[in-house]
């Protein structure tokens, strides 16, 4: 089974809502982390509403530190503008994904954020499970 990490700074908007989505669309499939280089005390508020309007329930993730165990064990490494605080090992594949952080953004600007990473989930899906 392929093994994804999703890693922004605080753990706290992307890289949650992408795990979520991520775990939901993908179900068993895929195994699911995600964690950050700085977290946060708790996931986004606005992020958990935005996934919650959409049917994915985040409200029990709680921000994870990002340790080199966790890049190890995973097969995808997605990083969401956590820049060089990421560990790199050899043969893992790593994807920068350009997405706007939505701290301190309001519910209307959070849903594109969303549902591009929706987008980028089910691709990923595609290309792993196929």
């Amino acid at each position: 089974m392929p093994s994804v990490l999703f890693v922004c700074v605080h753990n706290a908007g992307r890289s949650q809502m992408a795990a979520g989505w991520l775990t939901h669309l993908a179900g068993d499939r895929v195994e699911v982390r995600s964690a950050g280089s700085e977290p946060a005390e708790r996931v986004n508020p606005v992020a958990v509403a935005a996934m919650r309007e959409v049917g994915v329930d985040i409200t029990a993730e709680q921000p994870k530190v990002l340790t080199p165990e966790a890049v190890q064990a995973s097969d995808v490494v997605i990083t969401m503008g956590c820049g060089d605080a990421c560990p790199i090992f050899p043969g893992k594949r790593y994807e920068d994904w350009k997405l706007d952080d939505p701290a301190g953004q309001g519910i209307e600007a959070v849903r594109p954020i969303r549902d591009e990473i929706r987008a980028r989930v089910e691709q990923l899906i595609h290309e792993l499970t196929n």
